[in-house]
């Protein structure tokens, strides 16, 4: 396996390049285009930050494979994969919203070892190598330590096509926000993982994600000591994270998402 330590600092050192410029065009103007539908925005610098991603991994590390929210994956075979989401929070970010990240996973064979995520406008980058814990900016990461969902926090979030979909995930936040001390709804996939990482959040749930929106989050909430599932469907991928104090709890009251 290649050196995972200089590829990480490679890696931070793309992301806060790629940052000082999110942060220049945060206020605009900016270009906005709509995917799937009118509240799945795609802007300008989202395609941007990917390009220049793509540019910096594929020239240090050319017989990767790169898959991206924007383009798809590229033809190279190889047992090193790259997941990036340019701007994951990009509603967020087309709003001047702060809760918006650069999202970068490295798998090896199948396994996610190194995950990046960075929040410019936050100051605040999350990092973790697989076995050498989690940290944001130089603090390590520590899940909380509830002893009662009663008294969690927690967070969620809503698909594009929750308003034609029935599994649209409103029952589910209707249920939990009468179980749990509250709820918050922020934009961003990648940085709720990292605030149960980080202890501010207890838990979080989300229904029909991507790779992209998961990979990176999901190994940094493993090493800050979270408990972490996620289930694949054919409209995306399942998740729940949280302490363990609680996660058997949450899994219980939300375990039709799992079905």
């Amino acid at each position: 396996m290649e050196n995972l330590f200089a590829i990480r600092e490679n890696v931070l050192a793309w992301v806060r390049e790629a940052g000082v410029v999110l942060l220049e065009k945060v206020n605009g103007p900016l270009k906005i285009e709509e995917k799937s539908s009118d509240i799945d925005l795609v802007t300008d610098m989202d395609l941007w930050t990917e390009s220049f991603l793509l540019e910096k991994i594929q020239s240090t590390y050319p017989t990767h494979t790169c898959i991206t929210e924007e383009t798809g994956k590229n033809q190279q075979v190889s047992d090193y994969v790259w997941i990036i989401d340019p701007i994951d929070g990009t509603t967020n970010y087309a709003h001047g919203f702060p809760f918006f990240a650069i999202s970068i996973a490295l798998q090896y064979k199948g396994e996610t070892v190194l995950g990046v995520v960075y929040a410019p406008k936050l100051n605040e980058c999350f990092h973790s190598i697989k076995g050498e814990g989690a940290y944001v900016n130089e603090q390590k990461l520590q899940v909380s330590a509830p002893k009662d969902v009663k008294k969690s926090l927690l967070a969620t979030g809503f698909p594009y096509d929750r308003a034609t979909a029935v599994d649209n995930n409103v029952d589910h936040f209707t249920h939990m926000m009468k179980r749990v001390q509250g709820i918050r709804r922020a934009g961003s996939a990648a940085l709720d993982l990292c605030y149960v990482a980080k202890g501010t959040l207890d838990g979080y749930w989300e229904m029909k994600l991507k790779i992209w929106d998961i990979a990176a989050g999901a190994l940094i909430v493993k090493e800050a000591g979270g408990q972490y599932q996620e289930k694949a469907l054919a409209t995306g991928f399942s998740v729940l994270a949280s302490a363990p104090s609680i996660f058997h709890d949450l899994h219980a009251e939300l375990h039709s998402i799992f079905e």
